[in-house]
């Protein structure tokens, strides 16, 4: 299985950045998405950074692979990991509700 990995931007070096994330520090190409400034967060993968993230996606996406370490690790319960999820009721997508596409 392969997951990217959210990664930050710590010193953009041509069309690559040396980027920081999860204790590793990677250099991405970025040619995918642009050269981007210190501090921004991207989802890297193979060596690719394949898209710019908010702060809350990265720290969504870094939750959601702590989760999933959990669970390798034999623990059941992973709810503390979704906070953003749990207890809340699902919203289905606009062109879903109300009977779909017409």
């Amino acid at each position: 299985m392969c997951i990217g990995v959210p990664m930050q931007v710590v010193e953009p070096v041509g069309s690559f950045a040396w980027c920081e994330g999860e204790g590793e520090r990677e250099r991405l190409d970025m040619i995918l998405i642009g050269q981007q400034a210190v501090g921004t967060w991207v989802l890297g993968f193979h060596g690719t950074a394949r898209q710019v993230l908010s702060a809350t996606e990265a720290a969504q996406a870094r939750a959601g692979r702590l989760a999933l370490a959990a669970v390798l690790a034999g623990d059941s319960c992973v709810d503390e990991y979704f906070a953003d999820l749990v207890g809340r009721e699902p919203r289905l997508p606009a062109h879903l509700r109300n009977g779909g596409l017409r």
